[in-house]
């Protein structure tokens, strides 16, 4: 089912989410990194959040593709696709800086992730790729963060190649990564410099900055929950069905 593991040193807590999967997230996970997010953002020995995942191989594949396959009504499809609307409004009401390490590719929500966080390190090996709509759903409920960084033009040209890898070069120049580095360990040094600078800043000021990243996306409290409702309709769909068993044959 994976595991959600905290380290909390010099006022920095550090979230890392693991999957047996490349790293991809089940209902349960997202919903126990969404209660961590929730529970820190309330903890007065917490400044800054890291966001990062296990391993060395892909920073996140997304969604649980076994359990799409397993949504058999509405409710259900409304329910799994509600999953990152959750982790993304915790992260957007987080009073705390969320700064990602993207240390190799992110697919989907992955990419997702990588948008809501307000400052990102990333290598050379962290391409992006948004693939749902080739089975006949779409990046809906991450829509909203990933355009408010790299642009509508952008996330359309991401969506409609779903095949396509864009480079961390590519997501560098459009904003959704902010350094990228040509390995993991260039990538933790630097990321550490950062920390350990950001730690001395003014939390006060930390918290209200955060405050003009995220101004006007309190209606996302709604948006991200009716378009989980859009992906939750489609993915019962005859396409999808047919895509999903294709994939999973």
């Amino acid at each position: 089912m994976g595991t959600i593991e905290t380290n909390i040193s010099n006022n920095i807590a550090t979230i890392t989410f693991y999957h047996p999967s490349s790293n991809s997230f089940p209902s349960s996970l997202l919903q126990k990194l969404t209660n961590e997010i929730d529970s820190l953002s309330k903890n007065d020995l917490v400044s800054i959040l890291v966001l990062k995942s296990a391993g060395d191989g892909a920073f996140c594949a997304g969604a649980s593709f076994n359990e799409l396959l397993a949504v058999s009504n509405y409710e259900e499809g409304s329910d799994f696709f509600s999953g990152f609307a959750n982790v993304i409004n915790a992260m957007r009401r987080c009073p705390k800086i969320i700064v990602g390490r993207i240390h190799g590719k992110a697919v989907g929500g992955g990419v997702g992730l990588s948008a809501a966080c307000d400052y990102t390190f990333a290598t050379t090996k962290s391409d992006i790729k948004l693939s749902e709509i080739a089975i006949g759903i779409g990046p809906f409920v991450i829509e909203p963060a990933v355009s408010r960084k790299i642009g509508k033009v952008a996330m359309s040209e991401m969506t409609l190649t779903p095949t396509v890898w864009k480079t961390s070069k590519w997501a560098l120049e459009k904003g959704l990564y902010t350094e990228v580095f040509e390995s993991i360990e260039a990538l933790d040094e630097r990321l550490n410099e950062y920390l350990n600078e950001l730690a001395t800043y003014n939390y006060e000021a930390l918290a209200e900055i955060k405050k003009v990243l995220w101004q006007d996306t309190q209606h996302w409290e709604t948006l991200l929950y009716e378009r989980a409702a859009i992906s939750g309709r489609l993915v019962l769909s005859d396409f999808t069905k047919k895509a999903l068993e294709k994939f999973k044959k």
